[in-house]
């Protein structure tokens, strides 16, 4: 819990990397830290195109497995990941779909969009991308 008050009000200093690192730490330790995650929410939505793939698959994967709504971070998300998805390694595209399908969040045409774009390219998924 201090690591969430301390880390909140330097958010405007992170990197991408550094928002993806702390929510996806937060969320595979299963420490609440709800004002942490939606400080981080309204900080990364107008800089999501700063994010690598990998940022924008973990930092979904992050808000949906600790289980904050932020549905505005993830139309963001969708927006921003849909015209790049050429640029998603396979595990990304996966956890991509993942997050948002945990998050109850609808997303038709990402993904429309990620199965047109994964379809091609299945032999490259492992077992744990295809589960």
């Amino acid at each position: 819990a201090a690591v969430a008050k301390e880390a909140a009000p330097r958010l405007h200093d992170f990197k991408p990397q550094d928002f993806s690192n702390t929510v996806w730490a937060f969320a595979t330790a299963g420490v609440p830290a709800p004002t942490l995650f939606a400080a981080v929410a309204k900080e990364v939505e107008p800089r999501l195109c700063e994010f690598t793939p990998q940022a924008l698959a973990n930092t979904a994967w992050a808000f949906a497995t600790a289980g904050m709504p932020a549905p505005m971070l993830f139309a963001a998300v969708a927006k921003e990941a849909e015209p790049r998805l050429h640029n998603f390694k396979p595990q990304e595209l996966a956890n991509t779909v993942w997050a948002f399908t945990t998050a109850g969040v609808p997303a038709p045409a990402l993904f429309a969009a990620v199965a047109k774009e994964a379809a091609p390219r299945l032999c490259d998924f492992t077992p744990q991308a295809l589960a």
